[in-house]
């Protein structure tokens, strides 16, 4: 019984050592991280861009196929920015962080721009889900984009 009572001591002593996660804090990290990956793609820096992306990471884009691993993401992202007038932003609208800190989710309003074929400039608003996983160095990156049109393209 002695031994039971030592080892469940032991346990509460070790769960009480637990470094609390500032969920708050995180959650501005990641909030901040989007903002500032935003602003590199409306600048159009590949390189940048890619680096926001983890090596697993998987984009889920209504009526496309979907992407997994940065190197099909790189080939989507390099022939998205060879389109005539393409642009791309969005905002982040809220994040939630896990009790464990290590995953986090945004809600996200995306638009993309681009010019069709007949010069006609389209715009497509869309929602999107970001999941983001802290890395081991304690870095966040995205490991999973998914977005969807708001409405059909307005031109």
């Amino acid at each position: 019984m002695r031994q039971i009572i030592f080892i469940a001591h032991i346990l509460l002593l070790l769960s009480c050592n637990q470094k609390k996660v500032d969920k708050n804090v995180e959650g501005e990290k990641v909030l901040q991280l989007s903002k500032e990956w935003s602003q590199a793609a409306a600048a159009g820096d590949v390189e940048k861009i890619i680096s926001y992306w983890a090596d697993d990471a998987v984009v889920i884009s209504a009526g496309d196929p979907v992407l997994n691993g940065k190197q099909a993401i790189r080939k989507m992202v390099e022939e998205s920015y060879k389109m005539p007038g393409f642009r791309i932003s969005w905002q982040p609208q809220s994040v939630v962080v896990s009790e464990s800190g290590d995953m986090a989710y945004l809600m996200e309003n995306s638009q993309i721009s681009y010019t069709d074929s007949t010069g006609k400039p389209i715009t497509i608003n869309n929602k999107a889900v970001s999941i983001w996983r802290k890395q081991a160095d304690g870095s966040w990156k995205n490991a999973v984009d998914i977005s969807t049109p708001e409405t059909a393209p307005k031109n």
